[in-house]
């Protein structure tokens, strides 16, 4: 019987994400792809470091303990453009770091983002702009991750951020505030007259919806045993605010979906929040809120709607 993902939380990350690839890029950037292929042969052995992505990975991967090992509820996929040859360091590096990661996708020179719905993802996670962007522009869940790993400690805990619109809903509203020449007025009156009417979905819907299905079995396990801690905490971290608030609250409720926190800023620096809330990852579809987020929190950019119209870095 053919092994099914599609009841799964799938994440697909590349080795930039997941490693820090400093080094060996600059190898490659320097000397060409055959001085990168020896390097990479050369230093087999050498495990590769913890990239941004690389704690909130582990700990998603970790609440696999919820269910029966045969039936995980997380599967993580390597999608690297790396051939198989030089992609062997990655995975060796992710056995010696106890990564549960069996599956990868390695196609020499080339995004393999395009597989991404054979495999039932939620998210691909990349450094790499050009991949990230392509992805989004055929309409599939991607970001590239921007600053440092979180600080990993043996909480266990895992904690996930997200803006509002552009992300989990779509930009209907920031194209509405964009239209009217930056308007807030305008902007909330559009929020009030709509309050009812649920957003369209974003690119993160999905993930948030898997993420709420691991958390009711996290409750499921508390019921049974009061000794249990719960591990997953995800927050809304918006620049909405009254009244504005109502319509995302309302959104996630017909959807059926729901956040531990929410956060209603109305243009307080989301820095300032994020460096207290120490999420293990925080989604943004603004370059300004990421570059100040990244500085404090690992940050991942999702290049999604009317904020993000640039043409795709050559």
């Amino acid at each position: 019987m053919a092994y099914e993902l599609e009841h799964r939380l799938v994440i697909g990350v590349a080795s930039s994400a997941l490693f820090d690839l400093t080094a060996s890029d600059a190898v490659f950037r320097s000397e060409g792809e055959d001085v990168y292929r020896a390097y990479q042969e050369a230093h087999l052995a050498i495990p590769l470091e913890p990239g941004v992505a690389f704690p909130f990975i582990r700990r998603l991967l970790s609440l696999n303990d919820l269910s029966d090992p045969s039936d995980p509820l997380v599967e993580v996929i390597v999608l690297s453009h790396n051939d198989p040859d030089t992609g062997l360091r990655v995975m060796e590096s992710i056995e010696y770091h106890k990564l549960s990661i069996t599956r990868a996708v390695f196609m020499q020179g080339r995004s393999p983002y395009k597989f991404m719905p054979a495999f039932s993802m939620s998210l691909f996670l990349s450094a790499n702009e050009a991949d990230v962007r392509q992805a989004v522009e055929a309409g599939l869940p991607a970001g590239r991750v921007m600053g440092s790993p979180a600080v990993d400690d043996d909480s266990g805990d895992l904690r996930i951020a997200f803006d509002f619109d552009a992300v989990l809903a779509s930009d209907e509203s920031e194209r509405v505030m964009k239209e009217s020449g930056e308007s807030l007025q305008a902007f909330r009156e559009h929020e009030v007259e709509k309050a009812a009417l649920p957003l369209a979905p974003g690119p993160l819907k999905d993930f948030l919806e898997k993420l709420n299905i691991i958390q009711r079995r996290e409750e499921e396990r508390r019921v049974v045993d009061m000794n249990y801690r719960i591990r997953v905490h995800v927050a809304l971290v918006t620049a909405r605010n009254a009244p504005a608030h109502r319509r995302a609250v309302e959104t996630l409720k017909k959807w059926g979906l729901r956040v531990n926190d929410a956060f209603f800023l109305g243009g307080v620096e989301k820095r300032l929040v994020l460096e207290i809330l120490k999420p293990h990852i925080f989604f943004d579809d603004q370059l300004r809120h990421i570059e100040g987020a990244s500085q404090v929190v690992p940050s991942v950019h999702i290049p999604y709607g009317v904020r993000n119209p640039e043409p795709m870095a050559k």
